[in-house]
């Protein structure tokens, strides 16, 4: 009896560049997942749909709500929502005062100018005595040193050998950490930072010079 799995009895064969339609959604879903994994503002699905180069927006929301039942399915800590007419991913209401901590964090462990100019002169003259710092700074700079003591970023390494033995200021492990340096050896060079504080000015020249002269609104008569 003749195999009805073919028409001369022998298996049919499927075309190897056939993809199902399984694996093109799953490619179709991982494409809408790395765009709203890469934007911090909620994107538009005809938008998703024209850079996933997708026919269209029911594909796009089609591809949505398969990430999010995926999530959903692993435990994740956030989805795909809609906002504004657009499509982002946010994190879960349940970490909300997770979140709110590490957000107040980072904005308390940021630096003034002040801050900067001073863990500027200690990095580059450390060890350093307090007065020097203001010496060179050409103001008061005890709360500013004590604010960076308390961020960890400076510390005490010793005392100078003169008269009152006054306290010496040199940076921290932390300070490496937060600047991304192996060590001090890291530190750009003095006149590494002449050069580009010199070329940021010659710029900003150029840009004046080429702005076109406002014009000049005529008086008008009384």
């Amino acid at each position: 009896m003749e195999d009805p799995r073919s028409e001369n009895g022998t298996d049919q064969e499927v075309p190897q560049d056939a993809a199902p339609d399984d694996a093109i959604a799953a490619e179709n879903n991982a494409t809408v997942e790395a765009i709203l994994f890469a934007t911090d503002s909620p994107l538009r699905p005809e938008r998703i749909a024209q850079v996933a180069q997708l026919p269209g927006r029911r594909e796009v929301r089609r591809a949505i709500a398969a990430l999010n039942a995926r999530y959903e399915e692993m435990g994740c800590a956030f989805r795909i929502e809609e906002i504004a007419g657009g499509y982002q991913m946010l994190t879960l209401p349940e970490y909300h005062d997770v979140l709110s901590a590490l957000l107040r964090a980072r904005g308390e462990s940021r630096l003034t100018q002040a801050s900067l100019e001073t863990l500027a002169i200690v990095a580059y003259r450390q060890p350093i005595l307090r007065a020097d710092v203001e010496a060179i700074r050409g103001v008061a700079c005890g709360d500013i040193l004590r604010g960076l003591l308390d961020k960890q970023l400076v510390k005490i390494v010793g005392r100078a050998e003169v008269p009152g033995r006054p306290m010496l200021y040199g940076t921290t492990r932390r300070f490496l950490e937060v600047f991304g340096l192996a060590s001090l050896d890291d530190l750009p060079r003095v006149e590494e930072l002449r050069q580009a504080v010199r070329s940021a000015g010659a710029k900003l020249e150029d840009v004046t010079e080429t702005q076109p002269a406002p014009e000049e609104t005529p008086a008008q008569e009384n």
